[in-house]
């Protein structure tokens, strides 16, 4: 299964929820994708998928939707059973992938032929789509049901209305676009470039752009912490997550992880990034910016999705 290479590599999906709960993380060369307990030190159950999964992410239910571009579908996997439940195909090159609110629909960039297309979760039924920039990677979705894409050989981001499925707007953004996460508030839009080394901050009321902070390397995966406090950069390159001070867009500190990271996402009072050459993932403290760990996971590790533990087993959690 061949790798995306510098030129084409894939997004960090990250919404910055910071909620409790598991981490799953895709591997593209094993085929396949692990479990991480909050809090743990090693990968559980790793779920054979096949077909090179290169983004993975989660629907409200828990259900894991992963996209395979070489073998032109999506994979839904159901990990309280550890089984896939079934190949939905896809006519492109399925790369970044959202999911809707209601879990519903699947939002899925074609990376072959700039374009977004909605999927019904449950047939894979095409329900719409709409034309957005060359090679559509990172996909965020808010709660007004915005969604952005990451156009990057086009060097902006592309605003569509998912009621409608039409682009509303396009934003200047740096060269190479790749990965995208909204505040918690989601009043900012933060954007990592992968050619200019840089990250651009954008305004989402406005639609227009705060600042660009230079970075330096290959700016690969983006998240922001759950308190809103800070804004963290995989840079492919270094080998290193930078932090920022989200108010200040300041450097707070830099961390050294594995080789290539690539996707990274925030879990409460962590954060976990897929270190792509290494095939492990860095656990990031994030009171201390310090790695504490670094767990083993299959071949090619690329992308991140938290799925929320249940309420009876969050902290003070309980059934009703």
């Amino acid at each position: 299964m061949r790798r995306f290479g510098l030129a084409c590599l894939c997004l960090a999906l990250s919404c910055g929820r910071g909620i409790a709960g598991t981490v799953y993380v895709a591997s593209q060369e094993a085929g396949a994708v692990a479990r991480i307990e909050a809090g743990t030190t090693g990968a559980l159950a790793a779920i054979a998928v096949g077909g090179g999964p290169a983004q993975v992410a989660a629907g409200p239910d828990g259900r894991l939707y992963l996209t395979q571009p070489d073998g032109h579908a999506v994979t839904v996997v159901d990990p309280a059973t550890n089984t896939v439940l079934r190949r939905l195909p896809f006519a492109g090159q399925a790369f970044g992938i959202a999911v809707s609110a209601d879990g519903a629909g699947l939002f899925v960039g074609d990376w072959a032929n700039a374009r977004v297309v909605r999927l019904s979760a449950e047939t894979g039924a095409v329900e719409g789509s709409v034309a957005v920039g060359r090679e559509p990677a990172g996909l965020v979705l808010d709660a007004r049901g915005r969604l952005y894409v990451a156009d990057r050989e086009s060097r902006q981001v592309s605003v569509v209305d998912t009621a409608t499925m039409t682009r509303t707007d396009t934003l200047p953004v740096g060269e190479a676009p790749f990965a995208l996460a909204l505040s918690p508030k989601q009043d900012r839009l933060y954007v990592a470039n992968v050619r200019s080394g840089d990250l651009s901050v954008l305004e989402t009321g406005s639609a227009r752009v705060l600042a660009t902070v230079r970075i330096g390397g290959m700016p690969y995966g983006v998240a922001a912490s759950a308190d809103g406090r800070l804004v963290l950069v995989t840079d492919q390159q270094a080998g290193r997550v930078v932090a920022l001070d989200a108010a200040t867009l300041g450097l707070q500190a830099t961390v050294s992880v594995g080789r290539y990271p690539e996707g990274i996402v925030v879990d409460r009072e962590r954060a976990y990034v897929a270190n792509w050459f290494s095939d492990s993932v860095s656990v990031i403290d994030l009171a201390t910016l310090a790695e504490t760990g670094r767990i083993p996971v299959g071949a090619g590790p690329r992308s991140l999705a938290v799925v929320p533990d249940p309420p009876a087993r969050r902290p003070g959690g309980g059934r009703p």
